[in-house]
């Protein structure tokens, strides 16, 4: 076997990214290769994993794996090769690990001439296996980076992100706008109460992403922060996209040439055509099991024993146009699953056993998202604001919970972000405009991670949602760190503000009630001025 490392010591025992440098033999004039984007780690199962990075040339990774952090009876995994055509990218997948167990791992990369990486340590929690009854906690948010708001040290950068990572999470699901490739940054943004944010400035931040490798310097941007680096090495993740992956509101026949910022996208027709290169960053540089990355889909499925089983939504892949939104039958224009992904998440609903079904959707449902448009607004998401019957996108929703009614299957939790304000929505049918009988269900919206604060825009009554909770800004609200928000204030709100969120779910084994919490930037329970964000759900039998 190939002697894979210098020598046989054991090395300090390590739960947080940490780059043992101390433990590696380096010379100066033999410079060793890095790891400059840490480790990362997702698409966990009850018995299997992926193990992500990337490093600053090409060379073999390599992964090894224990049940302690001493990595006593350690495993290996690998080689896989890192070259430039994956912008030295690589991921290797863990098998064989036991169920509900936090594993521990560490990476090094081997370079051409046989230089040893420093390795780089981390852990994540595998899931309960299939018909377990164990607890199940995890967190979701999205939007990082958006709106001109960038790493700014003088304020302590992505610090959300070390937050989440303090409650210890299981996992977390990063519901999309996971960069912002179409927002570029400024080195200074003058603020509303006359202070200044300060960003660091790479030059694929510096302008709208359109070839492969602005779009792979977005991902690269985003873990120069000390906060995601660690979170990365600590918190597996489950991510999906939305649109600021590619461009603002994108579909993919959009004609790029219409839009206001044409000239920024010069040479590339269709939304599509953008968007095939924003896909090969994502799967670069997620860590997403490399069957779903070499069939281009984001839309899956984990299960997490007896209690929760996830269905991860794409609403964007397969969507049709932005319109008025009211087309009176379903077909390709007023798509927004698409017929293939509604038919998997209808059969995987059906045949789920386990007692919370949880849906992450990148979109909200009932929220009425605009996209502007002459004469008539066009919609960005489901919602059109009519309050009546389903028309267009949500014929497909219409057909989905009816579904579900027919087929008795209750306890769906919807989980989003995308808004950048925190909401709990109930959906019933006896305030729907929608006159068929369906389940009741809740929607909750979080965000965002670090970008602008926005303000709720209207509930479309189709589906008939009610707002039982809403953060959002307000004037005189105050905010954590003393801000108060003033009566003239503007939106977006910067990060600064306070207002950024996070959510966790965490389902008891016992009681198998659901508790879902909102929490602020510093890991606090955020209040609307009349309740606390805390919810707890009890399965329907």
């Amino acid at each position: 076997m190939d002697r894979l490392l210098p020598t046989r010591r054991t090395f300090a025992a390590s739960a947080a990214v940490a780059t043992l440098a101390g433990s590696w033999p380096l010379r100066a004039d033999d410079p060793a290769p890095l790891l400059p984007s840490g480790v990362a780690s997702g698409d966990v199962t009850h018995d299997a994993a992926i193990v992500w990075s990337r490093c600053d040339r090409p060379a073999r990774m390599f992964v090894e794996y224990a049940a302690t952090p001493d990595f006593r009876n350690a495993r290996r995994a690998g080689p896989v090769r890192a070259t430039a055509e994956s912008d030295f990218t690589a991921r290797v997948e863990l098998t064989g690990l036991p169920p509900g167990r936090v594993v521990h791992y560490r990476v090094w990369f081997r370079d051409d001439a046989d230089r040893l990486s420093p390795p780089v340590a981390g852990r994540l929690r595998t899931a309960p296996a299939p018909g377990q009854t164990a607890e199940v906690f995890f967190a979701w948010s999205g939007d990082t980076c958006g709106q001109g708001f960038g790493i700014n040290p003088e304020w302590g950068g992505l610090k959300i992100y070390d937050a989440i990572r303090r409650r210890e999470p299981h996992f977390f699901v990063h519901s999309g706008d996971t960069i912002y490739a179409d927002n570029p940054l400024r080195d200074k943004v003058a603020l509303a109460d006359g202070s200044t944010w300060v960003n660091v400035v790479t030059p694929a931040k510096s302008h709208v992403a359109v070839t492969l490798d602005d779009f792979r310097g977005n991902y690269a941007y985003n873990l120069l922060d000390e906060h995601v680096r660690r979170f990365h090495g600590e918190v597996a993740q489950v991510v999906q996209w939305d649109d600021h992956e590619v461009t603002n509101n994108w579909y993919p026949d959009q004609v790029l040439a219409n839009r206001k910022d044409a000239a920024a996208y010069a040479g590339v027709r269709l939304g599509r055509d953008l968007a095939g290169r924003a896909r090969q960053a994502f799967f670069e540089y997620m860590p997403i099991r490399l069957q779903e990355a070499e069939r281009g889909r984001i839309y899956r499925s984990f299960g997490h024993g007896a209690l929760a089983e996830l269905f991860v939504l794409d609403q964007r892949s397969y969507r049709g146009p932005n319109t008025p939104n009211v087309q009176p039958k379903p077909g390709r224009e007023s798509a927004f699953l698409g017929a293939e992904q509604l038919k998997w998440l209808k059969d995987g609903l059906k045949a789920s056993k386990a007692t919370w079904k949880v849906i992450c959707s990148d979109m909200p449902i009932g929220l009425v998202v605009g996209d502007g448009g002459e004469g008539k607004p066009h919609f960005e998401a489901v919602a059109n604001g009519d309050n009546g019957p389903p028309l267009g996108r949500e014929a497909e929703f219409a057909e989905l919970f009816q579904f579900l009614h027919e087929h008795g299957v209750k306890n769906l939790v919807w989980l989003t972000a995308d808004v950048h304000y925190a909401a709990a929505h109930h959906y019933g049918p006896e305030r729907a405009g929608w006159k068929e009988k369906f389940e009741p269900f809740w929607e909750f919206v979080a965000g965002p991670l670090h970008a602008g604060t926005f303000g709720p825009p209207a509930l479309d009554m189709t589906f008939g949602p009610e707002v039982r909770f809403q953060w959002a800004p307000r004037a005189g609200l105050e905010l954590p760190g003393g801000y108060k928000v003033p009566q003239n204030f503007k939106l977006p709100l910067p990060p600064s503000a306070g207002m950024q969120s996070f959510g966790t779910v965490r389902i008891d084994p016992l009681s198998r009630v659901l508790t879902v919490e909102f929490r602020d930037l510093n890991g606090e329970l955020v209040h609307d001025g009349r309740r606390l964000g805390r919810f707890e759900l009890e399965p329907a039998r």
